[in-house]
């Protein structure tokens, strides 16, 4: 006999049907008249996270919504997280509550805003909403309309109450009362403690105070739980490849390149599924440092390998 019961899967399955931990953020938006509007998420996740030639977030959200028109209108939004602290997650359950016309949620607003950095770099210099000061990071985003050919979505602005196929897949409007945005990331905005954590090495005190949300579990709350300290757990210590499968995998993954003994060594943990991709990223990078070349190869020595290896050694040196 079972020890589950089978539970029927209804709508918003996520929060109907499970306990399911998400995190919380307010996405901001630029209304028709321009100024920042603010909605509150939980289902937005890492997308393109390698090997795409950007980085992407998904959001996925209901199509008549406020966050949902303004980006299907102006392709553009941030996406804020705030730490734990009651005031603010109130706030941020008052921001979600659907309904309301951006200037009256954002009448009684008390968050505190300022420039986003995104648009510095960009070549449109299109108007970009504001970001939240009480933020410990931002992430700034454009949406990817190109996807799905997504971009004739654009037509259906207005349409509130249910839209009509046809549907996209994976971006655009997805259903009669959703949609699902593929956002590329323009910029990754960080307070300077968790800045200095992510360059410097983390520690359990350098975590920001996260909440996690449960969303409406019966109607009438919001549940979350409110931030522990982190416990950090030991990857497990496993033996590496064999020096020859390194350095056969090395040797053939460039002509251009040359692995000593020594760098191979290093690269003796890595997983091997994960060999190929590496080799190539590493192999990549030492050819646009502008090394001299030895018989014609950029060699990765154990001391290119550790320039290399470190990914943030630019931020370092920037700040």
């Amino acid at each position: 006999m079972s020890s589950f019961k089978n539970l029927r899967i209804v709508d918003n399955f996520y929060q109907t049907s499970l306990f399911y931990p998400m995190p919380t953020m307010l996405i901001a938006t630029l209304s028709p008249s321009g100024a920042t509007s603010l909605g509150a998420y939980s289902l937005c996740f890492p997308y393109y996270i390698a090997g795409k030639g950007y980085y992407a977030m998904l959001l996925e959200c209901r199509n008549s919504s406020n966050t949902a028109q303004n980006i299907l209108r102006t392709g553009v939004c941030a996406i804020n997280f705030l730490e734990d602290d009651k005031k603010l997650f109130k706030e941020t359950v008052r921001l979600g509550f659907p309904g309301e016309r951006c200037e009256e949620k954002m009448d009684d607003c008390f968050l505190e805003m300022e420039d986003g950095q995104a648009g510095a770099a960009d070549a449109e210099k299109k108007a970009r909403p504001r970001v939240l000061k009480d933020a410990f990071q931002v992430l700034e985003c454009s949406w990817d309309d190109t996807l799905e050919d997504a971009f004739e979505d654009r037509s259906r602005v207005g349409q509130l109450e249910g839209v009509e196929p046809p549907y996209r897949n994976f971006n655009g409007i997805t259903s009669k009362f959703g949609a699902h945005f593929i956002l590329r990331i323009d910029a990754i905005l960080m307070k300077e403690r968790q800045y200095g954590a992510i360059v410097n090495g983390v520690r359990a005190g350098d975590f920001p105070r996260i909440p996690v949300d449960y969303g409406y579990r019966d109607s009438k709350s919001f549940w979350y739980t409110k931030f522990r300290r982190p416990l950090g757990v030991s990857v497990p210590a496993k033996p590496g490849m064999d020096l020859s499968a390194v350095r056969y995998a090395a040797e053939r993954i460039d002509p251009e390149v040359l692995f000593t003994d020594e760098a191979c060594e290093a690269l003796r943990k890595i997983p091997r599924v994960f060999l190929k991709t590496a080799l190539a990223g590493i192999a990549e990078q030492a050819k646009a440092m502008g090394l001299p070349r030895v018989d014609g190869k950029v060699v990765v020595d154990a001391a290119v390998l550790a320039v290399v290896n470190d990914k943030r050694n630019a931020e370092k040196k920037r700040g």
